[in-house]
């Protein structure tokens, strides 16, 4: 991972399922390994999630208590598969908004799920479900533009691992939405200023594989955002002949749905607000050698990136 980032290069990073600590250790010394690769990050952020977040609850509804699945959002211990920041221009640490302790019931349209009519997995659970599986931060950056330029970070659930009643399907759709929630005025916390960009894992695709695709494919018309739609030539050589968008356009691999995963898929975004002017996007997806060899090593998920241009 160290060795992609390096020949990327961008000047803000985002991490997704990285563990969290208090004192952000973990980060400083990744942040370490990365200057010493000669990508520095002298500003570092990161907040508490939601994962492995103690309930007391059956969450998932399988009548078992104190499981992965039992917490705020899945993980085995508090922090596991949070997210961080790393940025070579300042963080506005004090302006920093953290939406992640929204319940999910308190979403305005929120679609919870339900059981025979009744509320799953039971009205005490979803009397303090949160609507962040991992988080969502508004993060205010000292870039090199006249105007601060606000992240609108998260990481969604997969939309499954559960039952008929849709629990991770509906989550995920709502965690999506609550962007549109909060440009739209809907949400107690005021609508940030443009510019901004909404970057993180949707764990959805707009057109492939599982989930309620209408999440993602309003959040990228929505005429407040563009879209870059970054491509690489690995997805377009890695493509699943099963699926019906644009492999180019895929962010992340899995197994091919004929194998029984769900094949590759676009879940990872990047998208600047309609006024800011993108020079260049692109997913880091060599398509062969040991540059391939070396993002499959990092992860499954493939780097996202997009230029941008920083009013005068």
């Amino acid at each position: 991972m160290i060795d992609v980032i390096a020949e990327v290069n961008p000047d803000i990073l985002m991490l997704t399922g990285f563990d969290f600590d208090a004192g952000l250790a973990a980060l400083g010394a990744f942040a370490d390994r990365l200057a010493a690769a000669g990508a520095p990050y002298p500003h570092r952020f990161g907040l508490r999630p939601n994962t492995g977040m103690a309930t007391g609850l059956d969450m998932d509804g399988n009548g078992r208590l104190g499981e992965p699945r039992d917490a705020q959002g899945y993980g085995r211990f508090a922090g596991q598969g949070g997210m961080a920041l790393l940025s070579r221009f300042p963080i506005d640490t004090s302006g920093v908004r953290n939406l992640s302790a929204l319940l999910w019931a308190d979403l305005p349209g929120a679609e919870l799920p339900l059981a025979g009519g009744a509320p799953f997995p039971s009205p005490e659970a979803q009397a303090v479900q949160r609507l962040s599986t991992t988080g969502h931060w508004i993060v205010p950056i000292r870039w090199p533009g006249r105007r601060a330029l606000s992240l609108l970070a998260f990481s969604a659930t997969p939309p499954v691992f559960d039952g008929p009643e849709d629990r991770n399907g509906l989550r995920n759709a709502d965690e999506i939405r609550l962007w549109l929630a909060l440009l739209n005025g809907a949400l107690e916390t005021p609508a940030p200023q443009a510019p901004y960009v909404i970057l993180g894992n949707a764990n959805l695709d707009p057109v492939d594989g599982e989930g309620r695709h209408g999440a993602a494919d309003a959040l990228l018309s929505d005429p407040r955002l563009q879209d870059p739609a970054p491509t690489s030539r690995g997805a377009a050589a890695a493509s699943d002949p099963q699926h019906s968008g644009d492999p180019a356009h895929d962010t992340a691999e899995w197994r091919a749905s004929a194998e029984g995963g769900p094949g590759n898929l676009r879940v990872d975004y990047v998208l600047p607000s309609a006024d800011l002017e993108v020079a260049a996007s692109g997913v880091h997806w060599p398509s062969d050698g040991d540059a391939l060899a070396t993002v499959r090593r990092a992860s499954r998920h493939r780097l996202v990136w997009v230029d941008l241009v920083p009013d005068s």
